[in-house]
């Protein structure tokens, strides 16, 4: 395929597969098209296996502040069995903790198949020397990390330099070795459509193989229009050079309908090579719990006491 430069906002990233031009979106025809997409309806049959996936493309999280060795040990098992009284109910796809507890993760999950991820570089404000941000990635993958959730410099973004936001993913993932790079755009602090479209094609051209909305520590987070945004934005890099990028996001999905609704507009918009952990996550804290309940009462026909289920 001819190579050519994409240009961002004035900045031309290095000559490599032709990525689409940013353009401008459509607000109006993105929110509608959102709106339509949430309003789908789906078979009960449909509704347990859509269930089912949403927990497998699940990384569970904990990034507070209180977060203890226990804790993570703790939400480690509920990974592996959301639902201890049904062996039907699948494992989680990662857990997702801080760079000091890596190590508890690894050792509670090892040989399971469900990954361990760590944030890094300077998780949640970026605002760190790029030197730093680098080091600290070297060491989580070092700690054992599967993935890292790395945070761009939304400051520089805003500003304009595009350049110093590209090169500081590239640094990371550079040092990523095997491990997966998801790159979280903060998408609340970027303010229009526009900027999260180019803000996606950046990541995207710079090595990610995820492009993720949120932190969860910025409202809003997650929103379906803008998730829809950064999908159509890996549709489009796939159309144009084959290249094959995951979305994730973060931040604000609680219940089982919200999941239902992003995994019909990510059937919608990406196709069914897409329905895989490989290519799709929810950053969920506390999504699992309300999954579980709709399970039980697809299965029952009774709802099941949200204290039945343990708080994360």
């Amino acid at each position: 395929m001819a190579t050519t430069p994409a240009l961002l906002g004035g900045f031309e990233i290095p000559a490599g597969p032709r990525l689409p031009r940013v353009g401008a979106v459509d607000a109006v025809a993105l929110e509608e098209r959102a709106a339509t997409l949430a309003k789908r309806s789906i078979k009960r049959e449909s509704k347990l296996q859509a269930l089912d996936l949403a927990i497998r493309m699940m990384d569970l999280t904990t990034l507070e502040g209180q977060d203890t060795p226990g804790k993570v040990e703790a939400l480690c098992s509920k990974a592996l069995r959301p639902d201890p009284v049904d062996r039907s109910v699948p494992a989680v796809a990662a857990v997702c903790v801080y760079p000091s507890l890596v190590e508890v993760a690894k050792a509670r999950l090892a040989g399971t198949g469900v990954k361990v991820a760590s944030v890094a570089t300077a998780f949640p404000s970026g605002q760190s020397p790029t030197e730093l941000k680098v080091a600290e990635a070297r060491a989580v993958v070092e700690l054992g990390a599967d993935e890292v959730d790395m945070v761009i410099d939304r400051g520089a973004f805003l500003a304009g330099r595009y350049a110093k936001v590209y090169d500081e993913i590239v640094a990371v993932k550079e040092v990523c070795g095997s491990a997966h790079l998801k790159v979280i755009l903060e998408t609340g602090e970027l303010g229009t459509y526009d900027n999260v479209r180019r803000a996606s094609l950046l990541a995207i051209a710079a090595g990610a193989d995820f492009i993720k909305t949120s932190t969860g520590k910025v409202s809003p987070a997650a929103t379906l229009p803008v998730t829809l945004c950064m999908m159509e934005v890996v549709r489009d890099v796939h159309a144009e050079t084959g290249h094959v990028v995951g979305v994730k996001p973060a931040g604000g999905i609680r219940t089982s309908k919200q999941a239902v609704q992003y995994l019909v507009a990510l059937y919608e918009t990406l196709g069914s090579e897409w329905m895989t952990p490989d290519r799709f996550r929810f950053g969920a804290s506390s999504l699992l719990n309300d999954v579980l309940m709709q399970i039980r009462k697809e299965k029952t026909g009774r709802y099941q006491s949200p204290d039945y289920f343990t708080v994360d």
